[in-house]
C-alpha cells in the first residue's frame, strides 16, 4: 500500500471525497449528490467515488465520516441524521464493496482528528473539537486518533443540557432526540436564530444577525452576547470534565470572530477553580476538516 489515503464526508445532501498524500496534500476530489433515502444507492456512490479517485491516484487506504456512529455491539450504525443508515452495518458493506477494510467514524470526529493532525491544533495530545452549524456536534482526539468510547457516543456534547440554565431558559427547545433543551438547541446556527427571533419577533439568518450587531442594533448584539455566553458555559463542562490541551470550532458560527476572545476571556470564571487556559481556536481547515479526517483514521505508521 502506498502512502495515499483517502477520506470520504458522508453528508445529509452531498457526498465529497479527498485524496491526500502521507503530507496532507490534496491530490484530488470530487462530490455528488447525496441519495437520500437509498441505502444501496449510498453504498455505491461511496464506491463509485472511491474507484474515481484511485483511477488518478492510485491505491489508498479509504475513510468515512458520517452524521452518526457505529455501535461497537453490534456494528450498526445508530443516531445518524440520514435515517437510512440507522440499523445497517455500513462499514461491512463499504467494505465488502471495495473488497479491503474501511473505517468509519462519526463526522464529528473526523472533524477534530483532523485539526489535531494538522490543523489548528496539530501536535496535541487530548483536542476537543465543536462544530456549530446547523446542528451541534462535538468530538475527540487523543494523540491525533478518534476517542469514540464504549458506546461509541464519545463527544456527543452537542445533546447534553446546556450548563446552568437560567429561569427563562428551562426547560428549553424539544430536540429531535426526544428531550428538551440540549446545546444543539442552543449553540448551533439554528439555535441562534431562532433565540433572536424569539426576542424580537424577526427571522434572519445568523449572518444578518452578526451585520445588525455591527451596525449598532441592541437585540442583535444581545443575541451575539447570549450566544457567546452559553457557548462558554459549554465549554466550561468540557474543560471540567476532559481538560483538553485546546478547543476547535468549526461550523457555520465558527466564522464569527469575535465569539474567541469573548468565550476564552469567559471560561476562566465558569470552570471549577478558576484560571483555565485553555485556547479556544478556529479550525484551519474551515469546511475540508471532515473529509481530511477521515483519510487521517489511518495513522501515518499504517499506510
Amino acid at each position: 500500500m502506498t502512502g495515499t489515503r483517502i477520506g470520504v464526508d458522508l453528508g445529509g445532501t452531498k457526498i465529497e471525497a479527498l485524496a491526500m498524500d502521507q503530507t496532507g496534500a490534496e491530490l484530488a476530489r470530487h462530490r455528488v449528490a447525496t441519495p437520500r433515502g437509498d441505502y444501496a444507492g449510498t453504498i455505491a456512490a461511496v464506491q463509485g467515488l472511491v474507484r474515481l479517485l484511485e483511477d488518478q491516484v492510485g491505491p489508498a487506504t479509504v475513510g468515512v465520516g458520517i452524521p452518526g456512529t457505529v455501535e461497537r455491539t453490534t456494528g450498526r450504525v445508530k443516531n445518524a441524521n440520514s435515517t437510512w443508515l440507522n440499523g445497517e452495518p455500513f462499514d461491512r458493506d463499504l467494505s465488502a464493496a471495495l473488497g479491503r477494510e474501511v473505517r468509519v467514524a462519526n463526522d464529528a470526529n473526523c472533524f477534530v482528528v483532523s485539526e489535531a493532525t494538522d490543523g489548528a491544533a496539530a501536535g496535541l495530545a487530548t483536542v476537543f473539537g465543536v462544530i456549530l452549524g446547523t446542528g451541534c456536534g462535538g468530538g475527540i482526539a487523543l494523540r491525533g486518533q478518534v476517542h469514540d468510547g464504549r458506546n461509541g457516543v464519545g463527544g456527543e456534547w452537542g445533546h447534553t443540557p446546556l450548563p446552568w440554565q437560567t429561569p427563562d431558559e428551562y426547560p428549553g427547545p424539544s430536540c429531535f432526540c426526544g428531550r428538551s433543551g440540549c446545546l444543539e438547541m442552543w449553540i448551533s446556527g439554528t439555535g441562534f436564530m431562532r433565540d433572536y427571533q424569539q426576542a424580537t419577533g424577526v427571522a434572519r439568518t445568523g449572518a444578518e444577525i452578526v451585520v445588525a450587531a455591527e451596525h449598532g442594533e441592541t437585540a442583535a448584539e444581545h443575541a451575539l452576547q447570549r450566544l457567546e455566553h452559553r457557548i462558554a458555559r459549554s465549554l466550561a463542562m468540557i474543560v471540567d470534565v476532559l481538560d483538553p490541551d485546546a478547543i476547535v470550532i468549526g461550523g457555520g458560527l465558527s466564522r464569527i470572530a469575535r465569539i474567541y476572545p469573548a468565550v476564552q476571556a469567559q471560561l476562566p470564571d465558569l470552570v471549577l477553580g478558576g484560571g483555565a487556559h485553555t485556547p479556544v481556536l478556529q479550525a484551519r481547515h474551515g469546511d475540508s476538516s471532515g473529509v481530511r479526517g477521515a483519510a487521517w483514521l489511518w495513522p501515518l505508521d499504517r499506510t
